[in-house]
């Protein structure tokens, strides 16, 4: 069974959305073992969406942590009751059927992977950096893919890296990688490019590449935060 595990911080927007595309998108309803949604502190009514659909669906929980990505998904997979850890965004749509893709998956002896991604927006570039994550290499991987692990994997590698308040993702991927652990299954997943829209896909891609190469020679989760708090924080 799958376990859905939803970080959110002031997705009121979004997070009503994407529970009824989960809802309306599953293909076996018992593959779904729980959706858990890990608040950091949301203050815009995110949090009285999520509790009008966990009262009257038993799978869907509501929980609270300290703000943070790595933090908030490592308490949702600490109370997940599933085999398979499903990480989403809250503004990120998988395909229909998901659920048993990812399954098919994992019986097949992939324990970790994500989809295929593609944005919500007509850009040539962004239509092409969509394009480009139907393949391996580990330069097309981001969070906004998606990322399904099994639990006793996720154990294994010690979840999530608390250090990283930003690239906390890829930071998995990278042990993923190097265990040679990881699918990217051909179905493709719709994301928003809001945040391209706000700074600008060229400014926004720039900074993307410098947090990337500076990760790739070596540069500590501090620093990229302090990067990213400088140049793409709102």
């Amino acid at each position: 069974m799958v376990s859905i595990i939803i970080p959110i911080l002031n997705e009121v927007h979004t997070i009503e959305k994407l529970l009824q595309h989960l809802i309306d998108s599953v293909e076996v309803s018992d593959s779904i073992s729980d959706i858990i949604i890990v608040d950091g502190g949301s203050t815009d009514g995110s949090q009285e969406i999520v509790a009008k659909y966990s009262a009257t669906i038993d799978h869907i929980q509501l929980m609270t942590s300290e703000r943070g990505r790595a933090n908030q998904m490592n308490i949702g997979a600490l109370h997940a009751k599933g085999t398979i850890l499903y990480f989403l965004h809250a503004d990120s749509f998988p395909p229909k059927h998901f659920d048993t893709a990812i399954i098919h998956e994992v019986y097949q002896g992939n324990n970790a992977g994500c989809f295929s991604m593609r944005f919500d927006t007509s850009h040539w570039w962004l239509r092409l950096v969509g394009w480009l994550t139907q393949f391996k290499s580990r330069a097309c991987r981001g969070g906004d893919q998606s990322q399904f692990i099994t639990t006793s994997l996720f154990n294994e590698l010690g979840g999530y890296d608390t250090s990283f308040v930003i690239y906390e993702d890829h930071d998995l991927i990278n042990k993923l990688y190097a265990k040679k652990q990881f699918v990217v299954i051909q179905q493709w997943l719709t994301t928003s490019a809001r945040r391209y829209e706000i700074h600008g896909v060229w400014t926004l891609q720039y900074h993307f590449l410098v947090i990337y190469l500076k990760k790739w020679f070596g540069a500590s989760a501090e620093e990229l935060h302090h990067y990213y708090k400088k140049h793409i924080s709102t």
